[in-house]
């Protein structure tokens, strides 16, 4: 017999999964969201929906998606409710508990009903944009903002803004709070100045760059709870029969969760969903966040995440279990990372977040896909890991070898050895993986070209535009990623040589 899926007409029947859920469905419209991605539902929006429940924010959400494939329909299906299991070990007591989330109101689809989405900008109720589109989302780019809709995040931004400002004549109670969530230093200010840029080169009023100079808030923000990609069949299966219904969007996260969000005492009191739950923090400055949770949770996913699955495994669970695997995470972010963070952080403080952080990779509910780590490999990459390296050398004569090794592993995953509808792939035991990185095209063509793995290396090393910096110039680095790029271990590929036929991969 099949499991009746999760709706409010299953709520009206199940009353112990979401007691008085009708009046937290008629709640009313005070967020847009631009993602529907895990993170999104995991964090944010879990915050939203724990401080309706307690009557604080009674407030739901819009979400913006960019596509009109991979999830449209489940959210329609469901009305939007999903399930969310925590998982993980709270103040030394474990917990397992499942949540049943109504904050997102409706799901609307930007490719095919950007007006509807600009007629949320009418809603006076509606004053918080959030917003995760990884870290290649937030950039200029050569964007019309009149088209239906702009290309990027920031145009369809601007774009709502802008019909936010006519809708109530650039009122100053009609600004908003917008909170990019994107793992980006200061992705506030950068996000703020883009759209002040767009505004600009498209010669939007000069009173409407006023009032969004006077009455908008572009908060920088950093997001912490591993939030794993979705389940595999068996756990939704399991979790599925356990509950007794079907789930489309279910999602697992970790119990840890921070939000730490730069702003005023306004800010806060429009993000007034903050009271329900610690994990939201907002202060003027939240600089020591970003940067531990940066430099050591984030970098030493990026560092680990080649090597631990190039070498065979999947999770990184799986990967704290290895103990040769477990000792290089160790190692590599209290003994490389920790001491060369490029802000000034206590030691001490930095070696208690990396215990902790430690603590919560080994964490057996979670199975956080090592190649949902590798999304936009290149990016993560530049933007996590290289400021360390730099700051390394600023401070030690020592050369990096954990980080080296970790920096190989990148380089071999990066080497794509069959195309397929566009999309580019990898090689690992004959099993191929996607590359899912904005630099696959790039690394295609360097792996081709080049007459050898150290060869690669180098050219890669030393493009300034990557990197924005020359690695082949700090000392001995090469020299320690070469010795890794040659080693006959499990990370070794095929590399494929110009014209000749690819390998017949299992896709």
């Amino acid at each position: 017999m099949s499991l009746p899926q999760l709706s409010p007409e299953l709520l009206d029947q199940r009353p112990d999964l979401l007691p008085n859920h009708r009046n937290l469905l008629a709640l009313p419209e005070k967020i847009i969201q631009f993602g529907t991605g895990v993170l999104l539902r995991g964090l944010p929006d879990y915050f939203v929906n724990k401080a309706n429940q307690q009557g604080i924010f009674n407030g739901r959400i819009v979400v913006v998606k960019s596509t009109n494939s991979g999830g449209t329909d489940a959210f329609a299906s469901q009305q939007n409710i999903f399930s969310h299991s925590i998982c993980g070990i709270e103040d030394g007591n474990q917990v397992d508990k499942l949540v049943i989330n109504s904050a997102i109101s409706r799901t609307i689809s930007a490719n095919s009903n950007w007006a509807e989405i600009l007629q949320c900008a009418h809603n006076a109720d509606l004053r918080i944009v959030i917003s995760n589109t990884t870290e290649v989302g937030i950039q200029l780019t050569e964007d019309d903002i009149f088209a239906s809709p702009p290309t990027s995040y920031p145009g369809k931004l601007t774009a709502y803004l802008f019909e936010r400002f006519k809708a109530f004549g650039g009122s100053a109670e009609s600004g908003l709070v917008i909170v990019p969530t994107e793992l980006i230093v200061n992705s506030g200010q950068k996000l703020r100045d883009i759209v002040f840029e767009q505004a600009k080169r498209h010669n939007l009023d000069e009173t409407f760059i006023q009032w969004l100079e006077a009455h908008n808030h572009f908060c920088s923000s950093l997001v912490d709870r591993i939030v794993p990609g979705k389940p595999d069949a068996e756990t939704i299966a399991a979790i599925s029969e356990q509950q007794g219904y079907q789930d489309d969007l279910f999602i697992v996260s970790e119990v840890y969760r921070l939000w730490a969000i730069e702003g005023s005492e306004h800010v806060r009191s429009v993000l007034s969903f903050a009271e329900a739950d610690k994990g939201v923090v907002i202060e003027p400055d939240i600089d020591l966040y970003r940067e531990l949770k940066l430099r050591l949770l984030n970098g030493t996913h990026t560092l680990a995440c080649g090597l631990c699955f190039l070498s065979g495994l999947d999770t990184v669970s799986e990967s704290m279990e290895n103990p040769e695997m477990a000792a290089f995470i160790a190692n590599v972010m209290l003994q490389e990372l920790a001491p060369a963070i490029p802000y000034p952080v206590d030691p001490a403080r930095a070696q208690e977040f990396g215990n902790q952080v430690l603590d919560r990779f080994r964490n057996p509910f979670i199975r956080h896909q090592l190649i949902d780590i590798t999304v936009q490999y290149t990016a993560k990459m530049r933007m996590r890991n290289i400021p360390t390296l730099l700051s390394h050398y600023e401070k030690s004569e020592h050369v990096p070898q954990l980080f080296a090794k970790g920096f190989a592993a990148f380089l071999k995953f990066m080497k794509p050895v069959v195309h397929k509808d566009g999309a580019y792939f990898g090689d690992r035991e004959g099993k191929s993986y996607p590359i899912r990185c904005d630099a696959a095209p790039y690394f295609d063509e360097m792996w081709q070209a080049a007459a050898s793995p150290l060869d690669l290396a180098s050219k890669v090393m030393s493009d300034t535009s990557l990197w924005d910096t020359d690695l082949t110039q700090l000392p001995g680095f090469l020299d320690a990623v070469n010795a890794h790029m040659v080693e006959p271990d499990a990370l070794e590929t095929l590399r494929i040589v110009p014209g000749a036929d690819a390998p017949k991969l299992d896709i």
